[in-house]
């Protein structure tokens, strides 16, 4: 283990320790409704075609809400997203995330060379990443599944929390990318988007 990731080890076992919080009561129809008039036009139904926009499927119905929540009060911004949350209610988010969590995830059809995936797979095994984002990096409550998820979506991801683009994560990606190369990312990126975990 290197000793960027050590220091960190305590911090993120902590950060990674949410607790488990039911869904409040939620229409799945009436999400579905709401994503065919605002949302799948980028999003699709179950898979995106632009690799940087993040397929929603499959994501945990907490994850979801927390990111629509984080658009709308300005915690996370978009130039698409933050006007498109402006004026969806509490329940409308809970209607989307609902419907996009019981959609079945469809993995991107991206591939790195074998050498990139693997020394991806060392960093991420080395910066103990399953901690929050578990095996198969298929992610828990706050914590986004990123397994099979476009490379370039991820990439992007990566660069935002870095340069502190991105902060609503409670500050856990933001510290630990702060010692990370664009070279460690794009080799994470290439591995992360490679695993079709279930």
């Amino acid at each position: 283990m290197s000793a960027w990731s050590a220091s960190l080890g305590f911090a993120l076992l902590m950060s990674c320790q949410f607790a488990v919080f039911a869904a409040p009561v939620a229409d799945v129809e009436a999400g579905k409704k709401l994503a065919e008039q605002v949302c799948t036009a980028c999003h699709g139904e179950e898979k995106t075609l632009n690799s940087e926009t993040p397929i929603l499927a499959g994501q945990t119905w907490r994850y979801l809400y927390l990111q629509m929540k984080d658009f709308q009060r300005g915690r996370r911004t978009n130039e698409l997203m933050s006007p498109l949350m402006k004026d969806l209610s509490r329940q409308d988010m809970v209607n989307l995330a609902a419907y996009y969590s019981q959609q079945t995830f469809r993995g991107q059809n991206e591939r790195g060379s074998a050498a990139l995936i693997d020394a991806g797979r060392k960093i991420a095994d080395d910066a103990l990443c399953t901690m929050c984002h578990l095996g198969g990096f298929k992610g828990q409550n706050e914590v986004p599944r990123v397994a099979g998820q476009h490379y370039s979506y991820i990439v992007k991801q990566l660069v935002a929390f870095k340069n502190r683009e991105r902060t609503n994560d409670a500050g856990t990606m933001t510290a630990y990318m702060s010692n990370v190369t664009r070279e460690q990312m794009e080799a994470v990126a290439a591995y992360v988007a490679n695993l079709q975990t279930r």
